[in-house]
């Protein structure tokens, strides 16, 4: 019971990040890929950018432990 708890978590949690990440590369466009966007290196981040980039860590961090703990499991 508890490992399908751990799995259900999981995806949801795989989903989420999955998600996040992707709205983090909305913002970007192609010219900073190409090395176009120099002049935004010393701007600070926006307060949504901050929050996207903690979620993803944060999500990373969860979908990790849950990871470690689904394989100890069993």
């Amino acid at each position: 019971m508890n490992v399908i708890i751990l799995k259900i978590f999981e995806i949801i949690i795989a989903i989420l990040l999955i998600t996040v990440i992707l709205l983090q590369m909305q913002g970007s466009g192609l010219s900073g890929s190409f090395g176009g966007g120099g002049g935004d290196f010393y701007r600070s981040k926006r307060s949504i950018e901050k929050l996207l980039v903690w979620a993803t860590v944060g999500l990373a961090g969860m979908f990790a432990v849950v990871s470690i703990l689904l394989l100890a499991s069993k």
